[in-house]
């Protein structure tokens, strides 16, 4: 007998035909794999609606006591549609501060208004929120993040890149700077503008564009790092292909995009593109609440801030390279006191903007001329960690990144100090144009160096790398040191007769060779300074393996000793002391020897096994 496919109303209308044929309901419901009150529920339809109420009905309860009343659906749906780019949030933010419904409903609530009525589009996250990890600065003009937005067409076809920098605490907007085309020049002067009209904050985070750092070129100093460095600004870069990193700026991005780029016509010129900018800036900062606020505006939090820096904080005058040379120094007249409101956080002509500005171009005054001798002068260490002096880079690592650092320059040698300690001393490419040059730009007369140059005679240390077979470079030679140091920096004690080397951390006594330079090509040894005081042995035992003998002897140090026959032909371990020599037996067992001699241990591993050499005696009979 075939198979047939019955469908349930087929299904229950056999039921119900059963029962009518005279059946029991138990067996009927029994046999169909239901309960009787279900039977008696299909009887009951199909004697009132017939074969149609058979069909399944939906459960959905009639009504929902919690849903939101049609006068709130009325109103979400008609806010959504004067401002379509408003989310769920900012429809509640607006809801509850126009007084239109109460009690106001909630962000989730609204959320289904709106896919209930076909003005929202759902759509998955591609990372939870739980993945990123979010941070934030504690107080405005802490931090700000800086990129570039392009998109912003003119009626001539071309396109113009758009400046943009945050607070990253206050969100507050402190740069969008329309630019023709995103140059290093066309940047740091929407950046320069920026630090007059709002002040100079403490760090600044942008990306590894070439506009704002040459990390990934020939790693010198751009214009930007020069402008950070000449005011005290840390500059933070991100890491490559890592755009999370700025993510507020970034988040700006997309509602500049979406609230103005997209609906924006093209512009006549680049003064008009500017002037709509500002406006919608403006209408960004005091106007447009934040979700990350708290439904706060940037200028609320922004404004305080700078009334507090204001107050508290000596500021110095802000530092431009001369070669800007476009933003004018301002009036001499006292700026008008701070009040600390977000209409003074807004308005271009606050007190920020009316701060002192000092260019490199200005002439040294009288009493810094340069009249010779050596010069000391600041810098600050950019993020990348290599700091650029007159053409030559001395690379100062990335962890003293924001660090200032002194210079003592002269015809000889340039010592590098931070907080009076000396970080390193390297030989000097300055000529006199150039230490003048250094005095003009802010440097002063040197007092005496803070390493004395060494004695004719006098001991002299440098640090050199190894390289991988044990060689170092010292007066245009090869020196060997040993191939078991290869890849490590290492500190050279040069003495009349003898080079030592040693650990620069510990002073430990690594290695001695003769020494076959002459004082002149010492003392003018890259990086040399007056040597410390000699370096020692380390104390810790040396361990060595040797490998027993036929009558079980071995030999350390140009010492003899007899652990045993039972040990012949096997290595054996020895702890080398200073007045002792301990030796470990295979099964555990441990026997100290007195140290009788002073030569030091020259090999360390033991020596392999002699291959048999024994040959058979020829018979009698061969």
């Amino acid at each position: 007998m075939a198979l047939v496919n019955m469908s349930v109303v087929e299904q229950r209308y056999r039921a119900v035909l059963a029962v009518e044929r005279g059946e029991p309901k138990m067996v009927v419901a029994a046999q169909f794999g239901v309960s009787r009150q279900t039977l008696h529920s299909w009887l009951a339809r199909y004697g009132r609606d017939g074969l149609a109420g058979l069909v399944d009905r939906s459960h959905r309860p009639l009504g929902c006591p919690h849903q939101a009343g049609p006068e709130v659906e009325a109103a979400v749906c008609e806010l959504r549609r004067e401002h379509p780019r408003w989310g769920p949030l900012r429809l509640v933010h607006e809801l509850a501060r126009a007084g239109k419904v109460d009690p106001v409903p909630s962000r989730m609530s609204v959320h289904r208004i709106l896919r209930r009525h076909g003005l929202i589009t759902a759509r998955s996250r591609r990372r939870k929120r739980g993945d990123y990890l979010r941070w934030q600065r504690q107080e405005p003009m802490q931090l700000w993040q800086l990129d570039i937005v392009g998109g912003l067409m003119l009626i001539d076809g071309a396109e113009a890149k758009v400046v943009t920098g945050v607070d990253d605490c206050s969100r507050f907007c402190v740069i969008a700077s329309v630019v023709p085309r995103a140059t290093g020049r066309a940047v740091c002067l929407a950046f320069a503008e920026a630090l007059r009209r709002y002040g100079v904050p403490d760090e600044v985070l942008t990306d590894n564009g070439k506009q704002f750092t040459d990390r990934f070129g020939k790693g010198g100093e751009v214009l930007f790092d020069r402008i950070c460095r000449d005011n005290a600004i840390t500059h933070r870069l991100t890491e490559p292909s890592s755009p999370t990193t700025t993510g507020k700026v970034e988040r700006f991005h997309g509602s500049f995009r979406r609230e103005f780029l997209d609906v924006a016509v093209p512009f006549e010129s680049l003064l008009a593109a500017q002037a709509a900018v500002d406006t919608w800036v403006a209408g960004y900062n005091c106007d447009r609440p934040h979700q990350a606020l708290e439904m706060g505006y940037p200028a609320d939090r922004f404004g305080p801030g700078q009334a507090h820096r204001s107050d508290t904080e000596v500021l110095l005058p802000l530092r431009l390279p001369a070669s800007l040379g476009l933003i004018p120094p301002a009036p001499a007249a006292a700026p008008p006191p701070a009040t600390g409101s977000a209409a003074d956080a807004a308005d271009p002509t606050g007190p920020q903007a009316d701060e002192a500005v000092r260019e490199d171009a200005e002439a040294p005054s009288a009493e810094h001329a340069y009249l010779g001798g050596p010069v000391e002068f600041d810098r600050v260490v950019p993020a990348c960690g290599n700091l650029g002096v007159a053409g030559k880079q001395f690379w100062l690592g990335t962890a003293r990144a924001g660090v200032t650092v002194t210079f003592w320059a002269d015809h000889d040698v340039i010592h590098l100090t931070a907080g009076g300690a000396r970080i390193k001393s390297v030989r000097s490419h300055l000529s006199s144009t150039d230490l003048a040059a250094l005095a003009a730009a802010g440097g002063r007369p040197a007092g005496p160096p803070p390493l004395p140059p060494a004695e004719p005679g006098a001991a002299v240390e440098v640090d050199r790398t190894v390289s991988r077979i044990g060689l170092v470079s010292l007066a245009g030679r090869w020196v060997l040191a040993a191939e078991i140091l290869g890849g490590r920096r290492v500190a050279i004690r040069i003495e009349e007769s003898t080079l030592m080397f040693f650990d620069p951390d510990t002073r430990e006594l690594l290695r001695t060779r003769p020494n076959l330079l002459t004082w002149g090509q010492v003392r003018r040894l890259r990086g040399a300074r007056p040597a410390g005081p000699p370096p020692r042995p380390s104390v810790e035992p040396v361990t060595v393996q040797r490998r027993a003998s036929n009558s079980g002897v071995i030999m350390v140090a140009g010492q003899k000793l007899a652990p045993g026959r039972a040990h012949a032909h096997t290595v054996i371990t020895v702890h080398v002391a200073e007045h002792t020599m301990t030796v470990d037996h295979a099964d555990g067992a441990r026997r100290t020897f007195r140290r009788t001699g002073n030569q030091p241990v020259r090999s360390w591993k033991a020596q392999r096994p002699r291959a048999s050499t024994s040959t058979e005696r020829p018979t009698a009979s061969g």
